[in-house]
């Protein structure tokens, strides 16, 4: 299954990770560094808790840090998948209550990570374009470019999760 497109166009973000609201940070795995070249973000210790959908190896996080790994694509997803970004977007609500600082990542931070933090921020008690505004506004306007999953959120996941495994 491939898990990331080709996509010359979108620019690598100018940070590893950006905090959306105190404790939630989005990332990925690839950042434009002060240079201007690419650089690996690795995480070690900074996160209570880091969830992983897309792993690369050697990116971390250390050993002993709370790791949920839930590869998925950058494109459709059937009903198990979304039932996966629901209960990361729960585990990570979860960790909040809990004043752990968490990360959601993916390659470059922008559309799996956007989808599971801004389903967090719809769980706390924003509308999905809140939501979506909050993600694009704090991590990169290429956040949730994916027009799918911003369809998604505004559905709502168990709506669409439900609607996929009708389909299925």
């Amino acid at each position: 299954m491939r898990t990331r497109r080709k996509q010359p166009d979108v620019p690598a973000p100018g940070s590893p990770w950006s905090e959306i609201v105190p404790g939630l940070w989005m990332g990925g795995h690839e950042f434009e560094g002060r240079s201007g070249a690419r650089e690996f973000a690795v995480v070690r210790d900074e996160f209570d808790l880091v969830q992983t959908l897309l792993r690369l190896p050697g990116h971390g996080p250390d050993p002993g840090v709370e790791h949920h790994v839930w590869p998925i694509p950058d494109g459709p997803l059937d009903g198990t998948q979304l039932a996966g970004v629901i209960r990361l977007a729960r585990a990570a609500c979860d960790a909040l209550d809990d004043g752990r600082r968490v990360l959601v990542r993916c390659y470059h931070g922008y559309n799996r990570s956007g989808l599971v933090v801004a389903h967090a921020l719809i769980r706390r008690g924003r509308s999905a374009d809140e939501a979506i505004r909050l993600v694009r506004a704090r991590r990169s306007p290429w956040a949730l470019h994916n027009d799918l999953f911003v369809a998604y959120l505004r559905a709502g996941l168990p709506t669409a999760r439900l609607l996929e495994e009708l389909t299925e």
